[in-house]
This record gives structure tokens, C-alpha cells and sequence, in this order.
């Protein structure tokens, strides 16, 4: 599923478990173990599950989000539920928000009462990276150094705060890190114009000679390669809940007809795709689930 930057958060998760976690806030008291985070037989997969053994070994999820989704909490849960079923572990869930956008409609708990003996409470942990202090970031473990240009600067100025992470990049980090690293510095595309990025990096004493900066060069710090991923991961969204639309609604209603295979097939509203799948339990067929042409 195309999400902007996952697989270089993903692969800095996989190098530094333990800066991830602690980052998290949560304890690394044993043998730490990034695991398989597919979860295809229900069709999702988490972002990065995490084992921590230890006395109290417990699994880890953490989630990243660089854009609003109304239905984020239900969907940590989701994972999280499916994590415990599959591990039949603690599970702790971190999400880490990349951008104020992805802000909206996070509240870090989903709770649902019913009758007096029913109720659902459930919370997971929030990270506003925006919010987080750079200098702790900077001075910190490798793998979560590459959040640095978009956390709280404080005083600091962007300039400064390039200078200083390409310098730890270039005396700390193995060759294929740094690009992991480079790509993951696009993200400042999200939040600053081409221009200003450019013209950051060029100021960074010896950044010509660097391999980092050949690396931003060569995979081109354009306003329109970030929206292409951003397009990207909107799609690989819309595509996950049609998938599991379909599992859902076959289940209950028997295979999908060919007149609303062209009406799923025309859907691009994630938002729409998302009532639909909570609406499967107590709609009657297909024709009463989907949109009407006419509608």
C-alpha cells in the first residue's frame, strides 16, 4: 500500500526498535524483536508491531499518520485487537502524528457504552511529532534523528537543525541508512516550499560533498513528487477498504454482482468506503449497502 515515507519509517523502525520505543514512551526491559505486522487473513496490516520480552513482554504497535483519518481510532483498535488475538500478548499502541493535518479527528480513545453491563473502553497513546523537543531529537537515538526538521524547533533555527543531523548522519549512520535518512528529510516538503529546502541544504557547510545531499538531488525535492505519495497513500486507503468491503459484504450477502463491481470500482470517497463498512451489519443486500447510480 503506498503511504509517503512508510517504508523509510518503517526501515529506520526496523534498524533502531529500541529509539522508536523509547520515543513511544514505552519499556524496553528485554529482548526487543521487530515482527511481522501482516494481518492479511483480515485484510490489514499495521504500520510496526514490535516484541519486547522481558519479565512483562508485551507487543508493541505503532502507527504513523501524516494525514487526517475520521476513522483512525477505530481502526488502532481494529489492529489492536487483531495483534492481541494473533500474539496473545499485552498490545500497547503508539501513534505517531507526523503534521498537524493529521490532527483532525484523533482522540486517543474509543469508547462505547451500551446497556449498563456494556461498555468499551479503549485509549492508545498519541505522539505529536511537531511537538516534540528537537534538541531531545538531535541528541537522540539514530533511528528517530530524522524527525528532527519537523518537531519543535524552539529556538533553533531550521538551518541550524539540517546542519546538525546531516553532520550525525555522516559520522554515525552505515551508508544505507543515510538514504533512509534522505528520504525521510522530504517530509519537510509537507510543511516548507521546494525552494526553502533546497536552498537549507545547500547552506549546510560540506553539503555538496555529502552523499546526502546527491541523494536529495537525485531523488528531487519537489512539491509534486511529495503530493504524488500523498495521492499515493489516499489510494493504497481506498483500495484497503474496498478490500475489505467486499469481504464483509460477501459474507453476508453472497459475491458482489457485476452492476455493483462498476459501482465499488467508481468510489474514491475513503470517508464513503468507511460508513459502508460499518453500515455492512445492518444493511439488507448490496443494491441497499452501495450508492445508486441515481441516488
Amino acid at each position: 500500500m503506498a503511504r509517503p515515507f512508510d517504508a523509510t519509517i518503517k526501515h529506520l523502525v526496523e534498524s533502531h526498535p529500541a529509539d522508536w520505543l523509547a520515543l513511544a514512551g514505552l519499556p524496553c526491559d528485554g529482548e526487543i524483536e521487530v515482527i511481522d505486522a501482516d494481518l492479511s487473513a483480515i485484510s490489514a496490516a499495521a504500520d510496526k508491531v514490535i516484541r519486547v520480552n522481558g519479565p512483562f513482554p508485551y507487543i508493541a504497535h505503532l502507527e504513523f499518520q501524516a494525514s487526517d483519518d475520521r476513522f483512525l481510532d477505530e481502526r488502532i483498535l481494529f489492529y489492536h485487537i487483531l495483534l492481541r488475538w494473533r500474539f496473545k500478548l499485552p498490545v500497547r499502541s503508539v501513534v505517531f502524528l507526523l503534521r498537524p493535518k493529521a490532527l483532525g479527528n484523533v482522540s486517543g480513545c474509543v469508547i462505547d457504552s451500551g446497556a449498563a453491563d456494556e461498555k468499551l473502553e479503549f485509549r492508545y497513546r498519541v505522539i505529536r511529532v511537531w511537538e516534540q523537543p528537537v534538541a531531545a531529537l538531535l541528541n537522540g537515538g539514530l533511528g528517530t534523528l530524522p524527525l528532527a526538521p519537523i518537531s519543535d524547533l524552539g529556538s533553533k533555527s531550521l538551518d541550524e537543525v539540517c546542519q546538525t543531523l546531516t553532520e550525525r548522519v555522516e559520522k554515525e549512520l552505515p551508508r544505507e541508512l543515510k538514504e533512509a535518512v534522505t528520504a525521510t528529510m522530504i517530509l519537510m516538503g509537507l510543511n516548507h516550499p521546494n525552494e526553502m529546502i533546497q536552498h537549507l541544504f545547500r547552506g549546510v557547510r560540506h553539503m555538496k560533498e555529502s552523499s546526502v545531499y546527491q541523494a536529495i538531488v537525485e531523488e528531487g525535492v519537489t512539491r509534486g513528487r511529495v503530493e504524488g505519495r500523498v495521492e499515493g497513500r489516499v489510494e493504497g486507503r481506498v483500495e484497503e477498504a474496498k478490500v475489505l468491503l467486499i469481504r464483509l459484504g460477501e459474507r453476508r450477502f453472497g459475491p458482489l454482482p457485476s452492476d455493483a463491481q462498476a459501482i465499488l470500482a467508481s468510489i474514491r470517497d475513503i470517508a464513503l468506503l468507511h460508513a459502508m463498512i460499518d453500515r455492512v451489519s445492518d444493511a439488507s443486500s448490496w443494491n441497499d449497502l452501495l450508492p445508486q447510480p441515481n441516488a
